[in-house]
């Protein structure tokens, strides 16, 4: 009961590598923290965590090259916070002003299938985990959310389909196989106010990566 299946498929997505400082290149496929989001997305509860156990790649990897406009910076939340506090301040932002044109590596009609435990944590979920997986089966059938489902980036929405039988399913795409290095795997909130990036070594089997047996490093 605690396991789930997700099909996954988007017109465009963007997992952005965090090497890459000014414009955006995306990784070859989904990492692990999107794919939780999509899983988050339906269903999320802070008794419960989404574990992400195996990703399969149903479409060939396509690349996109975008030149946008985007802008410069973000609205310090120091002056947010002041404004709060005293019913005032100045927290606009003038586009015509700040506007930055950057490239963009991106990748459309991705496809995936996404498999994930859920995993309970804490409180009500540790004495009764069927009651939340009932719930995510529940949601995910009708198509509701807490949020709209994205691939990387909000402005490209993922459609998203519960999987609950592999027979008559599309096969992953064989001819992607082999390492594609280093790849975010989640970020470590042990400590909330510092959240740690953690990496692992993506080795793709004709097309399915398999994270049950991964090596996570800070």
């Amino acid at each position: 009961m605690n396991h789930f299946c997700l099909e996954v498929r988007g017109d465009y997505a963007c997992f952005t590598r965090p090497e890459m400082k000014a414009e955006r290149v995306s990784y070859d496929f989904i990492t692990p923290s999107a794919a939780r989001a999509v899983f988050e997305s339906i269903l999320w509860k802070p008794e419960i965590r989404w574990r992400i156990e195996r990703i399969e790649i149903l479409a060939p990897v396509r690349w996109l090259s975008v030149r946008r406009n985007e802008v410069g910076s973000v609205i310090s939340s120091r002056n947010v916070a002041a404004a709060m506090q005293s019913g005032k301040g100045h927290l606009g932002l003038y586009v015509e002003e700040d506007r930055q044109q950057r490239a963009g590596l991106f990748l459309r009609d991705v496809a995936y299938r996404l498999h994930a435990r859920l995993v309970p944590v804490k409180g009500e979920a540790l004495g009764n985990p069927i009651k939340y997986a009932e719930m995510f089966q529940r949601r995910a059938t009708k198509g509701q959310c807490v949020n709209q489902p994205y691939l990387g980036c909000r402005e490209f929405d993922a459609r998203v389909r519960l999987v609950s039988s592999p027979d008559g399913e599309p096969e992953p795409q064989a001819s992607i196989d082999g390492d594609f290095g280093w790849m975010l795997y989640d970020l470590d909130f042990s400590k909330p106010s510092d959240p740690r990036p953690m990496f692992f070594r993506s080795r793709v089997v004709r097309g399915v990566l398999d994270l049950t047996k991964v090596e996570v490093r800070s």
